[in-house]
């Protein structure tokens, strides 16, 4: 695997991560995020889609 595709691969995951605990602060509860570990994150609640395809897809063409 390239470094650019590992580096995709984080900086996507990352935006993922992100953006559901983000969704988790703004339902104060409903949704609930935990990371474990590198590879691994569970969540409990509703997650809006849109937003979270939004995020992974100005991940890829490099926006903010």
């Amino acid at each position: 695997m390239s470094d650019r595709t590992t580096n995709l691969e984080d900086n996507i995951r990352e935006a993922i991560i992100a953006e559901l605990q983000r969704q988790a602060d703004v339902q104060e509860g409903v949704l609930k995020v935990a990371v474990e570990g590198s590879t691994m994150i569970r969540i409990e609640g509703p997650v809006n889609l849109d937003e979270l395809a939004m995020v992974v897809v100005t991940s890829l063409t490099g926006g903010p």
